[in-house]
């Protein structure tokens, strides 16, 4: 593969068709008599006063109820991202555009503000972020994470993290008087200690060094933190399973949790284009191990089924997962917030 074809720093190197468009520009000849210019990838912000921002989640695989994304696309380029597909809905590809037009939702804090001053609300834990990841690079210029963070705690509000960027620190003196009051847990996405996979698997995260030591920090700080890896990929990074945990365990990390990779909506394209350009010794082996543990497909909607697979090396995954976690202490315990501390800004003094 000529590596001077690629798109320096990205992991998608195509952008898919988007389903919602009916015409696309596409390069049919390299013979053309029209020149034809390879656009680069500079990442554009685009900023947007957004309606709504904390979901409602429904999906029983995940262990969150609540989630807020002050950003859309992401910068980090993770190739096997579930939330590229999300992107079509703002009319954009979910391959390079997702990581290289990212919508930044100016107003989030208040919207955050505005939502939890609803007389409906009943105190719950909100996943920041569900989607992509709010401590991307787009955080260094906007600071919208450390805003909404600031709202939880004049709200006491319950809020869980998960991130693959050691920026959280730069709020670690927020996130500690949360963790003070019980009302935050942080997870650090880790997919590989191998620099050279994590480099084009998802070119503008943080090292595994780096994250090891954001945990190890979190942790001093007596913060619950937690390792999370995701997406397990067979024949790429499945060997990894339990030098990642052990690392974690020696990092401050309590507790643990996986996925299995599943590549929907377009993903199937992205991912298997970058298999090719990347790893083709084993390209095939790859995508054939993830076919048989989904059924022969490359993805499956199935609840219960679709995160963790099915078969002989879905299963092999989730027992070296189970064992090494229970070995390194990282089966955790239920952890629950406290969210009796909820209190809407004024409310104290109706007490008088």
């Amino acid at each position: 593969m000529d590596q001077s074809t690629l798109h320096k720093g990205r992991g998608a190197q195509i952008n898919t068709f988007n389903q919602f468009h009916k015409h696309q520009l596409d390069k049919a000849e390299d013979t053309g008599i029209d020149e034809w210019e390879e656009r680069a990838a500079p990442t554009v912000y685009i900023e947007e006063y957004a309606k709504t921002l904390v979901n409602k989640v429904d999906s029983p695989d995940l262990h969150f109820d609540y989630s807020m994304n002050p950003y859309s696309g992401c910068e980090h380029g993770c190739i096997y991202c579930y939330a590229r597909n999300a992107h079509e809905y703002h009319g954009f590809s979910a391959g390079i555009d997702f990581e290289s037009k990212i919508i930044v939702r100016r107003n989030a804090p208040q919207l955050l503000h505005d939502f939890l001053m609803r007389p409906s609300w009943e105190p719950a834990p909100i996943m920041l972020s569900g989607n992509t990841d709010c401590y991307q690079p787009a955080e260094q210029t906007y600071r919208l994470t450390r805003q909404l963070l600031e709202v939880c705690l004049r709200f006491k509000q319950p809020v869980n993290i998960i991130t693959k960027n050691a920026g959280v620190l730069k709020d670690l003196d927020v996130i500690s008087e949360l963790a003070r009051l019980k009302l935050v847990s942080i997870v650090l996405t880790i997919t590989s200690l191998d620099e050279k996979i994590r480099r084009v698997m998802e070119p503008r995260t943080t090292t595994a060094k780096q994250k090891f030591e954001t945990m190890r920090q979190l942790a001093e700080a007596g913060i619950r933190v937690g390792v999370m890896i995701g997406p397990v990929i067979p024949g790429l990074t499945d060997h990894e399973i339990s030098s990642i945990l052990e690392k974690a365990s020696h990092n401050g990390a309590s507790f643990s949790a996986y996925t299995f990779i599943r590549l929907n909506g377009v993903l199937p394209l992205i991912f298997h284009d970058w298999l090719l350009r990347q790893f083709p010794d084993r390209a095939g082996k790859i995508w054939h191990l993830i076919e048989q543990s989904h059924g022969g497909k490359v993805n499956d909607t199935r609840w219960g089924m679709r995160m963790k697979g099915e078969g002989p090396v879905a299963t092999m995954i989730a027992q070296q997962f189970k064992k090494f976690s229970a070995r390194f202490g990282l089966n955790g315990t239920n952890w629950h917030p406290d969210t009796s501390q909820f209190c809407r800004p004024g409310e104290q003094l109706k007490l008088f």
